[in-house]
């Protein structure tokens, strides 16, 4: 797929419909890359659910479960960003929806917005 998929606005759609009906099982790679990227989505989420009922997160796990929440931010940050690679309109409305959730959030959409506003938060509360 990386070497039909061209990573434009302009020519996004069009190599993703390419790779679906001219390339060679572009469909099947495609299809079972897209449901097994669903799918680790999905297992990562249930998994972590399993892990917060049991109590996985206590004594003596704290790292542990620290880094899993790491790798499940990471996880659904690489699922809403190769779900936005064919820059349909669902992939367009799924970046517009998440990059719209720091403005949800007090105090995190003026750093997400602004680079310089996390520097000065850094030196209003760092005073010396």
């Amino acid at each position: 797929m990386t070497f039909y998929y061209r990573p434009t606005v302009t020519e996004a759609f069009s190599s993703v419909q390419y790779i679906m009906t001219e390339a060679n099982f572009g469909w099947l790679i495609r299809s079972v890359h897209r449901w097994s990227a669903s799918m680790m989505v999905l297992m990562m989420i249930l998994h972590v659910f399993r892990v917060y009922l049991t109590g996985g997160f206590k004594k003596p796990r704290e790292l542990t479960w620290v880094t899993g929440v790491v790798l499940a931010v990471l996880t659904a940050s690489f699922g809403v960003t190769g779900y936005s690679l064919p820059w349909d309109q669902i992939g367009y409305w799924a970046v517009k929806i998440v990059t719209g959730v720091p403005e949800a959030i007090p105090f995190t959409y003026f750093c997400v917005a602004s680079s310089y506003c996390c520097i000065y938060v850094d030196a209003l509360f760092n005073d010396t």
